[in-house]
């Protein structure tokens, strides 16, 4: 899936969940979308948390 065509899926998630939940849907909504984007990011290693961590895998 590319990049466009995943914004606007999160996009129109993100709409239904304030049509239909208010804005405490759309904050929750949001916040998972976020960490399910950053995991997404770790499993396709194209995101390096050993900074946050501390320690370096070298």
């Amino acid at each position: 899936m590319k990049s466009t065509q995943l914004g606007l899926l999160t996009g129109l998630v993100l709409g239904l969940a304030v049509a239909f939940g208010g804005f405490g849907a759309f904050a929750a909504v949001a916040v998972l979308g976020a960490i399910g984007f950053l995991v997404g990011r770790y499993l396709d290693g194209k995101l390096d948390l050993s900074q946050l961590a501390g320690r370096d895998r070298g």
